[in-house]
């Protein structure tokens, strides 16, 4: 390997992205990929029924960013999409992010929005200041909602209660008394026409670009000497565990093919708060639009060993990642980007947006 070529660990979104910029500006880069694949958790693929499913769980693009949206929009066509989510209560399917059909199917009420937001405003719970997940929902929407539609659903998620996770948590999901029922308002909403693969593939495909798929740079790294190496993998891994583990959830995925059908739930997703194993269940081909015979859907089972998916928010994660970032600032030629090489939960446009300024900044310093 010539010592100018930089490497970069991980082909998700912030390794894709800052190796297609570096390669741009006429950098030799090569991306190693523990995975078989490219793009990471949003890798795609058809399955044996042709419908194209997400391997590891749904991923909706949405962005408020047209910086970020155009540069994606480089490696792909997008096909409008807004995405709905249902939430299943006491035998009902109610609207999530909470609206005004969530409220009045919830209480068995006919309010209008005026009306809503009296109703809420005499369930609030006021808590000041609002430290956790729990203070974000009793402040907002009352306890009956909270026990309802929240508290068990993010236990399952974070295997914590939600007094126990920080309010980001649950402060990602507004609550509304219109009845727009799209979970997301950003200005783009999108989905990749061909797919994330086809789109990863494309931003990879570049004449300095090279990438080996199934390596494990942490535990070859001896045989790479690099200019400059780019991290997007866990933190604490890369310091071999050194402060001690990182916590970050992981999923199991229980993907099945239904025959016969069109059409599994009335929504893309549907949330399951209760006593299920599974958090969620999302159904494919109202995702992709796909006009197909029979129809695909995954179930999610939140677990706290396997692979690294959600760094964990609250004080004690916190605190040990402020170490280990102490002892990444003083790493000579490493960058660190990513969601869990900066562990913080990181949407996908997000990933993106911190991976142009990461790149950025590196093309800066090797000038």
């Amino acid at each position: 390997m010539p010592e100018t070529e930089i490497v970069i660990v991980g082909a998700g979104f912030s390794g894709a992205v800052t190796a297609r910029v570096l390669a741009d500006a006429g950098h030799r880069v090569r991306v190693i990929e523990k995975r078989g694949h490219p793009g990471g958790n949003a890798f795609d693929e058809p399955d044996a029924h042709g419908i194209l499913v997400h391997r590891y769980g749904p991923h909706l693009f949405h962005t408020n960013s047209a910086r970020v949206f155009d540069y994606l929009g480089r490696f792909t066509v997008w096909r409008p999409y807004e995405h709905r989510v249902l939430s299943e209560v006491g035998g009902r399917l109610l609207p999530v992010p909470i609206n005004l059909d969530t409220i009045n199917g919830f209480f068995g009420l006919n309010l209008c929005e005026e009306g809503a937001a009296a109703h809420l405003a005499g369930l609030r719970e006021p808590r000041d200041p609002v430290r956790t997940s729990e203070d974000v929902v009793l402040n907002s929407v009352g306890r009956a909602l909270y026990e309802a539609m929240f508290r068990n659903y993010t236990r399952k998620q974070w295997g914590l209660d939600p007094s126990d996770l920080d309010a980001s948590v649950t402060a990602r999901v507004p609550v509304r008394i219109s009845r727009d029922d799209r979970y997301f308002t950003d200005r783009f909403q999108a989905m990749p026409a061909d797919g994330y693969t086809a789109l990863f593939r494309r931003m990879l495909d570049h004449e300095l670009i090279a990438v080996d798929y199934a390596v494990d740079f942490l535990a070859e790294r001896d045989r790479f000497k690099p200019l400059h190496t780019v991290y997007t993998g866990p933190i604490d891994a890369w310091f071999g565990h050194a402060l001690g583990r990182l916590p970050y959830r992981s999923l199991r995925f229980e993907h099945e093919h239904i025959a016969g059908t069109d059409s599994f739930q009335p929504a893309a997703t549907v949330n399951y708060p209760g006593e299920q194993a599974f958090t969620r269940i999302t159904e494919f081909r109202k995702i992709t639009g796909q006009q197909v015979t029979g129809t695909s859907i995954v179930r999610e089972y939140p677990e706290a060993d396997g692979e690294p998916y959600y760094p964990v928010p609250n004080q004690a994660s916190r605190a040990l990642y402020r170490r280990y970032r102490a002892l990444a600032k003083a790493e000579r030629d490493v960058t660190f980007v990513g969601r869990l090489a900066e562990y913080r939960y990181y949407n996908m446009d997000q990933a993106v947006a911190s991976a142009l300024k990461a790149a950025g900044r590196l093309m800066k310093a090797l000038a």
